[in-house]
């Protein structure tokens, strides 16, 4: 099969959706990668590494996109939804719960488009997410490291350090979400010496996070006293809130974020599904973070691209087992593959996704 792997275009996102490892592999099992020029580069890899490892260097982004699978790392925008095409398989993040275009454009195209995040493995009695995770530990470790950045005076924060002093308190961190995201943001945080509290909505999550970080983190159950309690202690507050294929619920309002102390840090790692903050919206890498009700709010929703050197081999190494049989068996391998299958979001003009139905209910044909 002819595999396509167009450069992304969302701002400074720099992975790619193969390494020239996984162009390799493909190459060995007879596929043909045709990969547009430059597009690795922002990841460390050379138009001549993926040239040794098998891959045609194709000169602009058509050449990457007529070809019957494209892989790609983040939804396509707007410049190419004229290249999307009727029966062509399309493999990338899409998060559509978020975005009516995206959804409307897939339709009228007619192209098969199977989400990475939606792709669900069950292990015993729980649902995993292999495609998501390894974003998510990035994105909520980052989280963290771009939370104590912007808490620095100069970048508009309080100008307060994470890790305190003797002598001085240590930086309030409050994380919504105890699921991985919220998980990765508190081993951060907790290594930094920050005073750290979760708020998570189930039970036995809570009992895992007790057994992981005993007495380090405080613990709460999610009910809105306990949220109102904490938000406005907080000196960096971390939204890791993840309901799969729909807009998380809006956990944080505008009236409790004028209650933050000026200069406090919000960060939404869901904001590519919504977020769970009334007053934060999607920023960008250029230009990451603005002041409103006199706290600091970033909201990048592609955050692991800002590390593409590790996100893109972290995320291949999940995906190219899933690829490898796209590969195989076209359209097929979603009928071969029962995990796969969930992925799939958009079909012959079809939502077939039951989530997004929920969400565009009004596109249902």
């Amino acid at each position: 099969m002819d595999v396509g792997v167009p450069k992304e275009v969302k701002d400074q996102e720099f992975r790619v959706g193969l390494t020239p490892g996984s162009v390799r592999s493909l190459q060995e099992q007879g596929h043909q990668v045709y990969l547009e020029a430059g597009a690795g580069l922002g990841a460390g890899f050379s138009d001549a590494d993926y040239l040794l490892a098998g891959a045609t260097i194709v000169p602009d982004p058509e050449s990457a996109w007529n070809r019957e699978l494209v892989i790609k790392v983040k939804e396509p925008l707007a410049q190419e939804y004229p290249l999307l095409q009727k029966g062509q398989l399309l493999f990338t993040y899409l998060h559509l719960a978020a975005s009516r275009e995206l959804t409307e454009q897939l339709l009228t195209s007619g192209v098969t488009a199977i989400a990475y995040e939606s792709v669900e493995v069950k292990v015993g009695d729980r649902i995993v997410l292999p495609l998501l995770t390894p974003m998510s530990v990035i994105a909520g470790r980052l989280s963290i490291q771009f939370g104590a950045r912007f808490l620095e005076r100069q970048q508009g924060g309080r100008g307060v350090l994470l890790g305190g002093i003797p002598g001085v308190r240590p930086g309030q961190v409050v994380i919504l979400g105890g699921g991985v995201v919220g998980t990765e943001a508190a081993r951060i945080a907790v290594g930094m010496g920050a005073k750290v509290t979760i708020i998570e909505v189930s039970l036995d999550r809570l009992a895992y996070l007790e057994t992981l970080f005993g007495s380090r983190v405080e613990l709460l159950y999610s009910t809105s006293h306990h949220i109102a309690e904490v938000v406005p202690q907080a000196d960096l507050l971390i939204g890791a809130v993840l309901v799969p294929n729909r807009r998380p619920p809006l956990l944080v309002k505008r009236s409790l974020v004028q209650k933050m102390r000026p200069g406090s840090v919000l960060v939404d790692v869901a904001v590519d599904q919504g977020g769970c903050i009334e007053t934060l919206h999607p920023t960008s890498h250029t230009n990451p973070v603005y002041i409103d009700e006199g706290v600091v709010h970033y909201g990048v929703p592609n955050m692991p691209g800002a590390v593409p050197w590790t996100a893109t081999q972290a995320l291949n190494n999940s995906t190219l087992p899933y690829i490898l049989k796209l590969a195989k068996l076209g359209a097929s391998a979603l009928e071969a593959d029962p995990s796969l299958a969930k992925g799939l979001n958009v079909q012959d003009h079809r939502i077939v996704h039951p989530t997004v139905q929920e969400v565009f209910p009004e596109l249902v044909a």
